[in-house]
């Protein structure tokens, strides 16, 4: 069933009368373009200019008030869904929730969400909700609801996909670019679900312009319509919400079978109960700097000469300063000769390993390199943390496999974080980066750099997923590429940047990036600061860490 879609963006004054009318305006453009569902901004009954909570309290109103009824009587007499952001009064004074309101064509109120994750001073003037995730289904398909900085982490938009939702709404109140260029398609990909995000745009002249960019972005991350950045505007889009529930990626399989759920009980637990309390809050101490060399070299001419490029880049990092090392995902085959021939792979991986642990040892340098690992009657695709001394410190087998890799390989059980004289490390392999699950678990377990050997599967893997599993756990995230990969990408260091205040918004939520050329053997060492990832501070008051709800993320564990 094709189902067409709106999104609205808008500047909302101070006037809620002047808004009401506003959105008002707004829905009836979209049934004019024959829209049946329309999100409209965050916020939409009034600019956010108040001082204290009480001032908040008193020009926020309740679910039965003018605002919200309006809108009802608008969607009744047009026949139209809305999802709407309204800032309404709690249950006693001065609260004050940032909600979306889901209103059916006939009029009721469908669906309240409360914003669970708040953007920064949003903390000094409203409380977070606390209700349970909840998708409805509609006569247009499921729809689940959150607001803004509910999709600067993972667990909102994953929660209402696993629900069950075909179409996230979400209504935003955003300056920063992020939004539409990352968090919006990227919550979309690794959910494979339809995302209608609808953003304020404009503002007074001489503040910082809320951001536009308003989109609709289908389940594989096509962007199928999109609103200017710097003008007010309505977009429209054709959807099928049925095409939702065809979870199979391209390569992974179905993104649910893919999962591992009995890894992720850290997730559930208090946020007290966990490594990671220890780094909530601004970063204490000195600076403690780790130099981090990306060994960009992969299977070229043969074999031999692949394996004496590996240990001359350990080499050469070490005269660089590097105090560690990452070599890509299967460095020393050829694409597809793991599969063809496991046991050969095997056997030359314990000859590879052996190398390169001397080459660590002789170097003084920690190294990380992917090798296939025989163990009695198992195969592993296993990522390896060798000490400056060449001793195996931590042996990751990849617990995430894909479609080739599971014809040849046992998956791991297990996702370690090893607490080192060089930081807190932990491994992901290759497309594991589209797991969010699997970084925050190691994020949770205290992990200050994630390692991450890989083969780019495609751009977005690197320029957002990557990214995002950098910054949503404000960790270092080290991703190492083949010259080979499919997306021709280089690799790539992520470093989440330490809050300071006056920070821009959008470096405040988004880390600083490294990159090389994709297809040269090239070598970056990138200095590293482990005190940022001991921050986890995203502004003056949003940690993304410590303002998460275990007790809400029962859908994550089943």
């Amino acid at each position: 069933m094709k189902v067409r879609v709106a999104a609205a963006q808008f500047f909302s004054g101070t006037n809620p009368v002047e808004n009401l009318e506003l959105c008002r305006t707004y829905l009836r453009q979209a049934k004019d373009a024959g829209a049946q569902l329309v999100v409209l901004p965050e916020n939409a009954n009034r600019v956010r200019d108040y001082q204290t909570r009480d001032e908040c309290f008193e020009r926020s109103e309740a679910l039965d008030g003018p605002f919200v009824t309006g809108l009802r009587v608008a969607c009744r007499e047009l026949e139209l869904h809305a999802a709407v952001g309204v800032d309404l009064r709690g249950a006693r004074r001065p609260d004050v929730h940032i909600c979306s309101v889901l209103i059916g064509a006939d009029g009721e109120v469908l669906h309240l969400h409360r914003k669970h994750v708040l953007w920064d001073y949003e903390y000094t003037l409203f409380i977070p909700g606390d209700d349970p995730y909840q998708v409805v289904d509609t006569e247009l398909g499921r729809i689940g609801l959150h607001l803004c900085a509910d999709g600067i982490v993972p667990e909102t938009p994953r929660a209402l996909a696993l629900l069950g939702a075909q179409i996230l709404c979400n209504s935003l109140n955003s300056r920063g670019p992020d939004e539409m260029r990352v968090h919006i398609p990227l919550r979309a990909i690794e959910n494979r679900v339809w995302h209608v995000a609808a953003n304020t745009v404009g503002g007074p002249a001489d503040q910082w312009p809320w951001m536009g960019g308003s989109e609709v972005v289908a389940p594989d991350g096509t962007v199928v319509a999109r609103a200017s950045e710097s003008e007010p505007q309505l977009v429209v889009a054709d959807i099928d919400p049925v095409v939702a529930d065809d979870k199979e990626a391209p390569g992974l399989g179905d993104l649910w079978r893919w999962r591992r759920p009995e890894l992720y009980a850290d997730l559930g637990a208090g946020l007290h109960e966990v490594p990671v309390a220890s780094m909530y809050g601004p970063a204490q101490g000195p600076k403690r700097s780790l130099p981090v060399a990306v060994l960009q070299v992969s299977w070229f001419h043969n074999t031999k000469w692949t394996i004496h490029r590996a240990v001359e880049q350990i080499r050469y990092a070490t005269r660089r300063g590097a105090r560690l090392g990452v070599l890509p995902e299967l460095f020393c085959f050829r694409p597809g000769e793991v599969a063809a021939d496991p046991p050969a792979a095997a056997a030359t991986s314990a000859e590879v390993l052996e190398r390169i642990r001397a080459a660590a040892a002789e170097a003084s340098l920690w190294v990380v390199c992917h090798l296939v690992e025989q163990a009695e009657d198992q195969r592993f695709s296993t990522a390896y943390l060798l000490s400056d001394d060449g001793d195996v410190v931590l042996r990751y087998r990849k617990t995430h496999l894909n479609r080739q890799e599971r014809t040849w390989a046992s998956p791991g059980d297990d996702l370690p974080v090893a607490d080192t004289p060089v930081g807190r490390i932990g491994l992901l392999v290759g497309d594991e980066i589209w797991v969010p699950e699997a970084a925050r678990v190691l994020a949770v377990r205290g992990a200050e750099v994630i390692c991450h050997p890989c083969s780019w599967d495609r751009l977005e893997a690197a320029t957002m997923a990557a990214c995002e599993r950098g910054e949503e756990n404000r960790v270092h995230v080290v991703s190492v590429a083949r010259l080979d990969n499919p997306a021709g990408l280089g690799s790539q260091v992520i470093r989440p940047d330490l809050f300071e205040p006056g920070q821009p918004i959008a470096v405040m939520r988004y880390p600083t990036g490294h990159w090389t050329r994709g297809g040269f053997e090239e070598q970056l060492v990138v200095e590293l600061d482990l005190r940022d990832a001991n921050s986890k501070m995203m502004g003056h008051h949003l940690d993304p860490l410590a303002t998460r709800r275990p007790d809400l993320y029962g859908p994550l564990l089943k």
